[in-house]
């Protein structure tokens, strides 16, 4: 129904970004939102899809076409949904996703959270050789304050499923370490959940 939109960033939160265009917010669910942190206040472009379900209507939304496209093949994989879709993006790159599909790399696929032995083998069976090459490397925020970061990637992870035992025992580590964006804090903590 909508193939994007076109507003100013106003609200980055842990699990959804709020665009508002012609006087209307609109909630949007995207893979990791503090990837958008760097654009608040400015005008954005968010490649949207929208799903009806008999008890909501969510509008998802991406940084790229290509991620787009991704996550639409990923809810074809049986046992997929949106929110494990959303992890895996969250997650990856799309070229990372594809590279693992591709050279059947189940031990990578099941580093995301819901993905099992078998739901790994399930995406790399049905869409092996049908995603092709995409290039969709999000951008680097650039903002200072290394606790905000790690506290706000901490909330990202939990809301991608990881459980609060999980993360207090990645907090550590990542208090010993210095970074330029939540993005960033994000991918390293990720790192360590799947050690």
């Amino acid at each position: 129904m909508y193939q994007y939109i076109v507003g100013v960033l106003k609200e980055v939160e842990p699990q959804y970004i709020t665009v508002e265009t012609n006087g209307i917010g609109y909630l949007i669910m995207v893979p990791n939102p503090f990837r958008f942190e760097h654009n608040k206040e400015n005008e954005v472009k968010i490649h949207t899809e929208l799903i009806v379900r008999e008890d909501s209507h969510t509008l998802y939304g991406f940084n790229s076409r290509d991620e787009k496209v991704l996550f639409r093949s990923l809810l074809q994989v049986t046992g997929i949904g949106p929110k494990s879709a959303m992890a895996i993006l969250a997650a990856s790159t799309p070229d990372e996703i594809i590279r693992a599909v591709e050279t059947e790399d189940e031990k990578y696929m099941q580093k995301f959270p819901g993905v099992g032995k078998k739901t790994a083998s399930q995406i790399i069976l049905d869409l092996k050789g049908k995603l092709g090459h995409v290039d969709a490397s999000p951008e680097s925020p650039d903002v200072d304050g290394n606790d905000h970061f790690i506290s706000e990637a901490l909330l990202a992870l939990e809301a991608l499923g990881y459980s609060r035992r999980e993360l207090k025992r990645i907090e550590k580590h990542l208090g010993k370490e210095s970074f330029g964006s939540v993005d960033e804090a994000v991918k390293r903590g990720l790192k360590y959940l799947v050690q």
